[in-house]
């Protein structure tokens, strides 16, 4: 459905990106960002689907800095340990430039309406809600994020609507971390986390160990009620 694209920092530098349009041709932007895995089956179906409900959707190669185009899943031992290394060698404030990048990137695409939010899973559970302290884009919604617990102090300079997504019994967000979150952003304007009981990390995820469809229908309807009351 969709097709590999190249995204450009204000560096000038390049990394890929797959780009899954509606088939209308036009619609607001959505930036998918990727889980520890890459850019791969899992990220690229999601763009798509985002495609089918009316959305122009970039995902980007977040990792092309560690390694351009890699590709991993959730089935192997080998893949979680090369998915972790990446994880810890991934820097996050260059990783934030290359989402504004991307961010600029789907505002210049022909049929996107200028628009743009940004949902994320897993490490781009973390990243929507950086998109949101760091970016211009108009709104996100973040999957079980690791690490926002962390970045909590940037929660100010949030103007714009952003949902996270909150499995309760997420193995990598213990209940200290969640309460941290719920703690300081319930009170927020802007913010909105949304609680799945006795779900674990990744409920969302096609064909994962986790995957709960209940819960993912329920989070992916209120990611698309968000983007279309926000982006239009």
């Amino acid at each position: 459905m969709g097709l590999n694209t190249t995204i450009t920092t204000k560096a000038g530098e390049e990394f890929g990106g797959y780009l899954a349009m509606p088939a209308s041709g036009t619609g607001p932007g959505v930036v998918v960002i990727q889980e520890i895995f890459g850019v791969n089956d899992v990220m690229r179906a999601t763009a798509d689907w985002l495609a089918s409900e009316g959305f122009v959707a970039l995902c980007p190669d977040l990792f092309w800095r560690i390694e351009p185009g890699i590709e991993l899943t959730d089935k192997t031992e080998a893949d979680w340990g090369r998915a972790f290394e990446c994880f810890k060698a991934f820097d996050v404030p260059k990783g934030m430039e290359d989402v504004q990048a991307t961010i600029d990137a789907l505002r210049k695409v022909d049929g996107c309406t200028g628009k743009v939010g940004a949902t994320g899973y897993c490490l781009g559970g973390l990243l929507a809600y950086l998109t949101m302290t760091r970016t211009d884009a108009d709104a996100a919604s973040g999957y079980y994020g690791v690490g926002i617990a962390d970045m909590l102090d940037e929660a100010a300079s949030i103007t714009g609507p952003l949902i996270l997504h909150v499995p309760t019994a997420d193995g990598f967000v213990p209940p200290e971390q969640q309460q941290a979150m719920h703690s300081a952003l319930d009170g927020h304007d802007h913010v909105t986390l949304y609680d799945y009981e006795g779900q674990d990390h990744a409920f969302a995820r096609q064909g994962g160990e986790h995957f709960d469809q209940a819960s993912a229908d329920l989070a992916n309807s209120r990611t698309l009620e968000l983007f279309r009351k926000a982006l239009g």
